[in-house]
């Protein structure tokens, strides 16, 4: 009669390498370096491919948004500065024009060139450069981001700048672009500073930035504008920089680097006793609040790309656009 015989023991060296596999997983785990899915892996953000099937979502999605003034249309496709002034906009739209825009014309992008980086982790992001058929002769920059390998390629950043004004980009024998990171201490103000150093500097001036329509042009017509008749007009300008707002930047060909950031504005107009504040338009009137009686409040969310270069005696910031919209009211 045969006999059962139980489950075979571990040989001794095959102990020792049970015990060695379970000693490293537990040694990796504890210090959080488990690699999953290749977040650690320095991979482009996307394929060229994948970037341009983006863009038609994109554009998709906005031009129904636009027509039907409905935000939920194209929530999937934008996300921080841009989905805080494209919401607005719309809301605004939909409360003058319930039935839909009586102006839409399909917003159309074309002659579209990506930039994307190598990076590691998330979220990753890439350049969209096209030509669009609004705005004049400029072409649209847009900053996709992602924010995991299950979610949608979203929109944060929309700027408008002149043709020759896009620099020339940093990259790999593979073509791939090279992300600045937030801290660099290479370009003349690192990136996660700039929307703090932007704010400073329109309320009270400085070196950092580049004469321009943005920098010392807008200074100049906050001035002439708050002292009127009747009128005083306050500005407050803080940073943006949480979550989806963070600045993504791009190195570009000479060393120093292409940055998309946000900031945040208030512009308070208080009128005189006996005089009013002026009626302000439609699209103002559909996001107040409140009654204006002596005062109005508005709130815009910005978002600027410059051109940041290598540190540098003499050297300064160059605001090539900037975008801006109106996303609250406070009337008192």
């Amino acid at each position: 009669m045969s006999r059962v015989r139980g489950p075979r023991r571990p040989r001794r060296r095959e102990r020792r390498l049970l015990a060695a596999v379970f000693a490293s997983a537990l040694s990796l785990t504890a210090s959080g370096c488990v690699v999953v899915h290749g977040e650690r892996e320095v991979l482009p953000a996307a394929t060229r491919t994948q970037a341009a099937a983006a863009l038609t979502q994109f554009t998709a999605a906005y031009n129904k948004a636009d027509r039907a003034y409905d935000s939920s249309l194209d929530a999937g496709r934008v996300t921080g500065a841009l989905a805080a002034i494209d919401a607005a906009r719309l809301k605004a739209g939909h409360a003058n024009h319930p039935a839909g825009n009586p102006a839409h014309t399909p917003l159309e992008l074309t002659d579209a060139k990506f930039t994307i980086p190598k990076k590691a982790g998330w979220p990753r992001w890439f350049l969209a450069d096209a030509r669009g058929n609004k705005g004049g002769d400029v072409r649209w920059l847009l900053v996709f981001t992602r924010s995991g390998p299950a979610g949608p390629w979203q929109v944060a950043f929309l700027t408008l700048v002149a043709p020759g004004d896009v620099p020339g980009f940093a990259k790999d024998a593979d073509g791939w672009a090279r992300a600045v990171p937030a801290d660099s201490a290479v370009p003349a103000v690192a990136p996660r500073d700039l929307s703090a150093s932007y704010a400073t500097y329109l309320h009270s001036g400085g070196g950092a930035f580049a004469p321009g329509p943005h920098t010392t042009g807008w200074r100049a017509l906050r001035t002439k504008d708050a002292r009127r008749p009747g009128l005083a007009t306050q500005y407050i300008d803080q940073p943006l920089t949480d979550g989806d707002y963070a600045p993504l930047a791009l190195r570009t060909a000479d060393g120093g680097a292409l940055v998309f950031f946000a900031t945040h504005h208030y512009e308070k107009q208080t009128a005189a006793a006996g005089a009013a504040v002026p009626t302000p338009n439609q699209d103002v009137q559909a996001l107040t609040t409140g009654e204006v009686k002596q005062s109005l409040t508005m709130e815009f969310v910005s978002n600027e790309v410059v051109l940041d270069p290598v540190q540098g005696a003499g050297r300064r910031v160059s605001v090539l656009g900037r975008i801006q919209g109106l996303t609250g009211a406070q009337g008192e």
